[in-house]
């Protein structure tokens, strides 16, 4: 396994393997991938990364600002997709944790996650990492005509921001 930073080469692949999350309507509101400039300009240009198994890429993860204030330049939140015929490999946990690691490295002391209660494995994950359920926002979004909950999670750095 190999984790290195995500670059507009990759996003072939990054996107195929969002398109996958897409697919099981239960890993994002989206319908569509963006194009790989709308998804650039909409994450941080740091904490961007993949994983890469034999050359393949197996997942990847990016952080997002939740304001442009600088008052929470310390708050970002993750995405992380895997695909779907590498799940319980373990390239979550080790993606996430290294997701983690850089961040605080760059002063990010909250990570937060919105994620669909049916979403077991990648709320488990969560959890694994250190991140609690704080809410659910109840019936936040449409998907397909119905409402759907979201579980919000964070992460508190205990070495950044203090």
């Amino acid at each position: 396994m190999n984790i290195r930073s995500l670059t507009k080469n990759d996003w072939p692949q990054v996107s195929q393997i969002y398109e996958e999350g897409i697919a099981t309507k239960n890993a994002t509101f989206e319908q569509t991938p963006p194009s790989w400039d709308e998804w650039d300009n909409s994450h941080l240009k740091k904490c961007r990364y993949v994983i890469e198994d034999n050359g393949k890429i197996v997942g990847w993860a990016a952080l997002s600002p939740v304001s442009k204030r600088m008052v929470y330049q310390g708050v970002s939140e993750v995405s992380i997709y895997i695909r779907l015929t590498s799940n319980g490999k373990g390239y979550g946990k080790k993606l996430l944790n290294y997701l983690i690691e850089k961040s605080e490295s760059l002063g990010i002391w909250t990570l937060q996650a919105g994620i669909f209660p049916e979403n077991v494995r990648s709320i488990i994950l969560h959890e694994k990492a250190g991140f609690r359920t704080v809410g659910i926002r109840e019936k936040i979004g449409k998907m397909d005509g119905l409402w759907r909950d979201v579980v919000l999670m964070e992460r508190r750095s205990k070495i950044a921001g203090l």
